[in-house]
Formats: C-alpha cells, sequence, structure tokens
C-alpha cells in the first residue's frame, strides 16, 4: 500500500481513538469537550468513600438511575473497560449464588452482555480515577440512552503537511486536525459510577 494511505489512515485512528475518550472524558477546559463523566445532571452511584468493587446493586444502581426519570428508551445499554469486565465476571450476584454479574465474554465486536442489555467494552473508558485513598486506580462504569450523546464534527480530517520545522535533518512534519464537540441531548439519560476498583 502507498506510504501516505497508511499515514492517513494511522492519524485517522489515532484522532477516532481520542475523540472517543473526549466523549467520555473530555474535562471541557484545555480545548477538550466536556465528556460524559464531566456532565452536570446525570445520574451517579457510587460505590464508596475510597471507590469500591462493583456489586450487582450497582449495576442495578446505574440501570434505575436513568429508568427513575423515565429515560432508558432507544439504544440503552451498558460501556465500561476489560478490567471492570473481567472483574464482573469473577463477581458472584450475591453469596455464593453460582451466577455472576457478567457470565458472557465480549463478542468480536467488543460487545458484552450485562443485565440483559449489551455492554460496549473499551479501553476509552478510564481505569486510571481516584476517589479517596485510591488513587490512580478506579474505573468507570457507564449506563445510558446512547442516542442521547451527540457528536458534531466540523468538516473531515484535515492534514497539514509542514516541510519547514524539522527542515535540516530532511523529515517532514504531518499536523492532523479535527474539530470535535459533544454534547449530551438529556443528562436524565445517563449514569456513571467512577470509582469501580477491580484489583
Amino acid at each position: 500500500p502507498a506510504v501516505d494511505r497508511l499515514v492517513q489512515d494511522d492519524l485517522a485512528r489515532v484522532l477516532a481513538i481520542e475523540i472517543d475518550r473526549a466523549c467520555l472524558h473530555g474535562t471541557g477546559t484545555n480545548n477538550q469537550p466536556t465528556g460524559l463523566a464531566a456532565t452536570s445532571g446525570i445520574g451517579s452511584v457510587a460505590g464508596g468513600t475510597n471507590g469500591a468493587a462493583p456489586t450487582w446493586d450497582d449495576i442495578l444502581s446505574l440501570w434505575s438511575e436513568v429508568a427513575i426519570d423515565n429515560a432508558d428508551v432507544g439504544a440503552v445499554g451498558f460501556m465500561t473497560n476489560p478490567k471492570v469486565v473481567k472483574k464482573l465476571m469473577q463477581t458472584d450476584k450475591g453469596t455464593d449464588t453460582g451466577k455472576y454479574i457478567m457470565e458472557r465474554f465480549p463478542n468480536d465486536e467488543g460487545i458484552a452482555d450485562l443485565n440483559g442489555m449489551p455492554c460496549g467494552v473499551t479501553s476509552q473508558v478510564a481505569s486510571n480515577l481516584s476517589k479517596g485513598t485510591s488513587s490512580g486506580v478506579c474505573s468507570a462504569i457507564f449506563f445510558g440512552a446512547w442516542s442521547s450523546l451527540m457528536i458534531g464534527a466540523w468538516g473531515g480530517l484535515d492534514l497539514t503537511v509542514d516541510p519547514y520545522t524539522h527542515s535540516s535533518s530532511g523529515t517532514l512534519r504531518v499536523v492532523a486536525l479535527q474539530d470535535v464537540d459533544v454534547a449530551v441531548r438529556n443528562a436524565e439519560s445517563f449514569s456513571v459510577m467512577l470509582d469501580a476498583l477491580t484489583s
């Protein structure tokens, strides 16, 4: 394949990964959009003062935070990271019931089943959050009606070739830019747990 096509594809992939991360965890500062976790008004489920391993009750609470507001309509589902999936597959729903919170591995599209609903699995969901004394080890679990998360993109991928910055070493600098913003139509359509411990 042509090298320029490979470079374009790699840059587009890197930007797409960052857009996904910003949609979930963007701070709203330093040219980042305000991501879902930082959106005011979404439901919140807390594990504990210093975080806690996710339980069956936490999963049900994530759903009920949205359902209580009559917002569990449309394409609803969970989203989390592989560390949480591993923990949920090892965690009994109660005490020695022999049934685990998550019982099937994600399919080849990264979709698992959680409480009878789809659960997207991606490393873009943070696993380095902090709560109390649990520093940099907490994970996020989202639930919501994902059609209420809007992503606006202005134009396509913009590539600029800069032959001057590194001209003395005979190399080119390629700058990739994509203008994107994120908005949540209805905050009540989402809930999140930001202090799930996985080890």
